[in-house]
């Protein structure tokens, strides 16, 4: 991706605990809902039947392994209150140039920015920006205490992106989705959790879930991954209007998608799948739907609601 010397967002936040790092220092590039948003109308959004989660990008299996429950995200029970400015003290971001990796997250999150402000602008509408935290070991979330188990994840009551570095290592090291494109998806696709709460998918579907099982909680969870997904893929898309990309790069995405497919995760965890309990959507899901937006460019293509199977 070409993404060197350009503007980075003022809107990420540094809470980890030592500056500098790169990405050959140890850290690999992998890489309102409710009545009062606004009133864009994307699919699924509000006024147009309604959606899911917007919790953990790539890890929510691992977690489920792990005895935490993705869907808590959600709802801002992740868990545990922690105490202590260590985990919710912020700094500048390094200046451009000491710190390769913040410099790449900064200069996607300002893509993305420019993306949805302008769709959201197309729909007479306003794009409130999220705030982006950069943290290592933990920090407190709106959603409850976030530690290195939770991988990225975009919270819905602070409307923030907490993204531990760290993550991206078992990102390529046990996932097999290395690349500087594979992280913008993931980035991307947390952008696109952050777009579904303002158009009201996350709080319709928080209401909703009360009066659903499990296993359907899982089923619209799934919906709304997907459509995170092809959000991420209309972010690839602007990206190549603004002839950011390299060879490569959709490649990489792609494969990342591959990767972190629920059905993929599980049988490399335990042998098999299970689909009742799939949240995010499978391999060919992900991929395909990702996909779809990056070809379309169009938030239209990216209804996952509608269709009776996605």
């Amino acid at each position: 991706m070409k993404w060197r010397g350009r503007e980075r967002s003022s809107n990420v936040q540094d809470r980890r605990s030592s500056g500098g790092g790169g990405f050959g220092g140890g850290i690999s590039p992998f890489g309102r809902g409710g009545g009062s948003g606004p009133r864009l109308r994307l699919p699924g959004g509000a006024g147009g039947g309604f959606g899911g989660i917007g919790a953990i990008v790539v890890i929510g299996i691992i977690l489920f392994a792990m005895g935490i429950n993705p869907l808590t995200l959600l709802d801002g029970s992740l868990g545990g209150s922690t105490t202590g400015s260590q985990v919710t003290r912020s700094q500048p971001l390094p200046q451009a140039g000491e710190d390769e990796l913040a410099d790449f997250v900064g200069v996607v999150i300002k893509e993305t920015e420019d993306l949805w402000t302008q769709k959201f602008a197309e729909a007479g509408s306003t794009y409130d920006m999220p705030v982006v935290v950069l943290f290592s070991g933990q920090t407190q979330s709106g959603c409850g205490a976030a530690d290195a188990r939770t991988g990225p994840f975009y919270c819905p009551v602070d409307q923030r992106v907490y993204i531990d570095l760290t993550f991206y290592d078992q990102l390529r090291d046990q996932f097999g989705a290395p690349g500087d494109f594979a992280q913008a998806y993931v980035l991307a696709h947390e952008i696109g959790h952050h777009v579904q709460n303002q158009t009201g998918v996350l709080g319709q579907f928080n209401q909703a879930r009360q009066s659903m099982s499990q296993e359907q909680a899982n089923a619209y969870s799934v919906r709304v991954e997907l459509q995170a997904d092809c959000y991420a893929g209309i972010w690839a898309n602007y990206a190549g209007e603004q002839n950011l990309l390299d060879n490569g790069d959709i490649a990489e995405a792609i494969n990342a998608a591959d990767q972190i497919g629920d059905d993929t995760l599980q049988e490399r965890m335990q042998g098999f799948a299970v689909p009742k309990t799939f949240n995010h959507g499978t391999s060919e899901q992900r991929k395909r739907w990702f996909q779809r937006g990056y070809e379309a460019g169009d938030v239209d293509q990216c209804d996952t609601f509608t269709p009776q199977s996605v």
